[in-house]
């Protein structure tokens, strides 16, 4: 045990340069968050002297990942939001009436004419001229419905079609309406979470709670408010043919039509009436980029994919003259007049932006929109106050901990009790390292497994030290007792340890939040403390005892 290759010996003392590198970034978070920044935000928005300055404090070859800071360290914003799922149903009848409109008009020399009347938004009524003709008039909406992929409802389509009297009512199945609020839950969540890292902010945790509730803990962010600007704007870009501009809200055409307020300042009490349906959503954008318009003012660029790109391609080619509207949540931004045919599918939203609102537009857009709105049941924001008393009670308690663990270690072991204290300093920069390298979040409870760890982690150094000193006293030789000791603790060691292991994991597999930041904390410093205590103390020893040549040793 006392003989270690040259290869061996490399390989651990660069597996702990590199740890220890790793971890460096840490003892100057502030200069490297600053620069992580910096940096983020100039891929994004593009350069300035003050940018430059903040990327330059940081030098560029060194590691600079961090340590993520969790909400009850950093300080942050803490909502639980509703997911609006029944809004979804009205937007399905919406998009489907066109399909059923024509459907229904290739038979109207059987049913006669149809018209859709007014009923609950999460239903489409439609009035047939020939009632006794409605079996019929059902018969052609039914073969419009899809089958519903699921396993618990085999069989079952996504629509329901029945009749009242004249009126023929289509509205989504049972099976269909659950499988859309799962659909609008997940895609909501995905999106918020795209859009929280769109802003940079560092190791967010949003997961889902119960059938329609949504948790977002975001560190590092102002307020709830400012999180609930971010993620509650729905951001549902869509583009309409003009009807006509009107200056009461209360106008409207024939037809399908809606009545549209002007979100142009310039425009205070505009409304423009638009077909109902648009020419293309902002499902079909995959790009916006801040941008300037022609006359240097801040504006949105985006790009469609292929279908949408075909769509708005033909619907400019077919209106050269006419006004088209660009709509956001609910409000028209810009109403421009088509001047040409736009092929390729870009195009750019200009409007009375400042530069920071069209830099957040294009963020919102980019996400994706949210398929519901989102109502917001609780939100608390934790100060950066209450997150620095806990770290600096979480840093009195690591001090203590290593204070009590080297001043013992030294008084019991002597010589070797400090090689195991170097080994022990070395391997809580080791966890650091690791944590820096995974991306992992530190949190009050991950404090708790560093502090647990420390406690921990000479535990193997102990076993060893303790089978040294049985081994010297059966009056072997120095050589022959460190390598017995070495020996003989190394199966007590690993099993002790592997027992631990698995309760971590099983924690990180059944906890969430706080848990699963214990876990990891105390898993990784498992896997370092065996390595420090198995390679590192057993290294220094090995040195010394290589260097000094005692007779005899006291342990």
């Amino acid at each position: 045990m006392l003989q270690i290759t040259f290869f061996n010996r490399l390989v651990i003392w660069l597996l702990v340069a590199a740890g220890l590198l790793a971890a460096m970034p840490n003892a100057f978070y502030s200069r490297v968050e600053s620069h992580n920044d910096a940096v983020a935000a100039i891929e994004t928005t593009g350069a300035t002297p003050e940018l430059e300055a903040d990327a330059a404090s940081w030098p560029g070859y060194l590691p600079n990942n961090l340590v993520n800071l969790g909400l009850d360290l950093r300080g942050g914003a803490h909502l639980l939001g509703r997911v609006r799922v029944e809004e979804v149903y009205a937007d399905r009848m919406t998009a489907m009436w066109p399909e059923v409109r024509n459907a229904l008009r290739d038979a109207r020399g059987t049913i006669g004419t149809i018209r859709r009347v007014d009923g609950p938004e999460d239903q489409m009524r439609i009035r047939i001229q020939n009632a006794d003709q409605m079996a019929a008039a059902m018969d052609i909406v039914r073969g419009l419905a899809r089958q519903v992929v699921s396993l618990s409802y085999p069989g079952a389509t996504d629509i329901d079609v029945s009749a009242e009297g004249d009126v023929l009512v289509v509205q989504l199945s049972e099976a269909e309406r659950e499988l859309s609020d799962q659909r609008t839950v997940q895609q909501s969540l995905e999106i918020i979470r795209r859009r929280v890292d769109e802003v940079g902010t560092r190791e967010p945790t949003i997961q889902r709670q119960g059938a329609d509730r949504i948790i977002i803990q975001v560190p590092g962010i102002g307020s709830a408010q400012e999180l609930k600007d971010l993620i509650g704007t729905t951001a549902k870009l869509t583009f309409h043919p003009v009807v006509q501009r009107v200056s009461n809200a209360q106008a409207d055409a024939t037809g399908r039509t809606i009545t549209l307020p002007s979100a142009d300042p310039t425009e205070e009490g505009v409304f423009y009436v638009l077909e109902e349906s648009p020419v293309v959503s902002g499902e079909e954008l995959v790009d916006a980029q801040p941008d300037f318009d022609q006359n240097g003012q801040p504006a949105v660029n985006f790009r469609f994919n292929a279908s949408g790109a075909r769509k708005f391609g033909d619907y400019t080619a077919e209106n050269v003259g006419s006004p088209f509207a660009i709509v956001l949540d609910g409000e028209v931004i810009s109403a421009p007049v088509i001047r040409q045919h736009i092929p390729g599918g870009t195009g750019i939203i200009s409007g009375s932006f400042t530069v920071q609102e069209s830099s957040d537009l294009a963020v919102l857009l980019r996400a994706g929109a949210l398929p519901a709105g989102m109502d917001f049941l609780q939100e608390r924001t934790i100060g950066p106050e209450l997150g620095a008393d806990s770290i600096r009670a979480g840093t009195i308690a690591c001090i203590v901990a290593f204070a009590a663990v080297l001043i013992f270690m030294a008084l019991s072991y002597g010589l070797f009790g400090i090689f195991a204290n170097i080994a022990l300093l070395i391997n809580v920069g080791l966890i650091f390292g690791l944590l820096s390298t995974i991306g992992a979040t530190l949190t009050l409870p991950g404090i708790a497994g560093i502090v647990l760890t420390i406690g921990m982690a000479v535990d193997a150094n102990v076993l060893v030290f303790e089978r040294i000193r049985e081994e010297l006293k059966t009056a072997k030789g120095p050589s022959r007792a460190i390598s017995l000791g070495y020996e003989k603790a190394l199966s007590a060691i690993i099993d002790a340890n592997i027992t631990t292991f698995i309760t971590a994991a099983i924690l990180f597999v059944l906890g969430s939040g706080p848990v699963r930041g214990f876990s990891v904390t105390l898993a990784l410093g498992i896997i370092t403390s065996v390595f420090t205590a198995i390679y590192v103390t057993r290294l220094m020893i090995v040195i010394w005892f290589e260097r000094a040549r005692p007779k005899t040793i006291e342990v």
